[in-house]
């Protein structure tokens, strides 16, 4: 995953008042963190960074200007928001260490697949805020999808933040929790669905005798484009894609392709098959 270039500002973070730890700045908890960064919502003496390896500690928090540390716990104490970016298996140990640190003022936000925020709370031994979070790696670039739900002891303020939060890196929907794992079977997952789809239109520009170059570009953004247009017009999809599609004309016969071929029905099998994988995971 490429960096995101962080440049150093002097403009006022729009958040100054709230510190945040990201336990487990990893490949997501590191998209989040370096976007709060360059999105400029919290200023770098206001974000606390965790790793495993303390070599990877000093290597980030040179090149991010942040605190980073092997320290959850430490890091947990300076913060009022704490952000869980560790793998689902890892968040009952991390909750144990962090646990001295908590308390009824603090929020913390999990962004680990699968795991429900009652869990969470039940591990806490607190009536503490807990709100589950499942953002896309698009976020590295501010086009992410987020979607939240809230646990039992949130309050408006605190999800208010928390989606203020993830509007910094993209599009945020609040759902109810029993959806959770529909939203990883799809946004979660849905970029790897259309890196699929834009390689292979690329391949079939390659076919049909366009530079791999200018094909990969085309249908990148023919996707982009597409995106765009559904949520900048808030037209149904189906009724874009007949705006494209003229009698008798090129995309028809395109479609017809497609729908023989069952991509349709082999993107919703795909959703639905990552779903149940997301529930299997939930139930340990």
């Amino acid at each position: 995953m490429t960096e995101i270039a962080v440049e150093a500002t002097q403009v006022p973070a729009q958040l100054p008042h709230v510190r945040v730890a990201v336990l487990g700045a990893g490949k997501m908890g590191g998209i989040l963190l370096q976007a709060f960064l360059k999105q400029n919502l919290f200023a770098a003496e206001q974000i606390f960074g965790t790793v495993a390896h303390t070599e990877r500690a000093l290597a980030l928090s040179t090149q991010w200007g942040v605190e980073v540390s092997t320290d959850n716990l430490a890091a947990a104490k300076q913060a009022d928001l704490i952000l869980l970016a560790v793998k689902p298996f890892q968040v009952p140990d991390l909750i144990e260490q962090i646990r001295p640190a908590l308390n009824a003022k603090k929020t913390l936000i999990s962004i680990a697949a699968s795991v429900k925020t009652r869990a969470i709370e039940e591990a806490s031994g607190l009536d503490i805020a807990v709100i589950r979070a499942m953002p896309n790696t698009p976020s590295a670039l501010g086009a992410g999808a987020a979607a939240l739900c809230k646990g039992r002891f949130v309050s408006a303020k605190q999800m208010e933040l928390a989606e203020r939060i993830f509007e910094t890196v993209g599009r945020t929907v609040v759902v109810d929790e029993k959806h959770m794992d529909a939203v990883t079977g799809l946004s979660g997952s849905g970029p790897a669905y259309i890196y699929i789809i834009i390689e292979a239109l690329a391949e079939a520009g390659v076919k049909v005798g366009l530079p791999r170059d200018v094909a990969t570009q085309l249908a990148a953004q023919t996707a982009f484009g597409a995106a765009k247009m559904v949520l900048e017009t808030g037209y149904h999809p189906a009724l874009l894609k007949d705006a494209v599609t003229t009698p008798a004309g090129c995309t028809i016969d395109g479609i017809l392709e497609l729908e023989e071929g069952g991509l349709r029905v082999t993107l919703i099998k795909a959703v639905m098959r990552a779903t149940e994988r997301a529930k299997q995971l939930a139930a340990g």
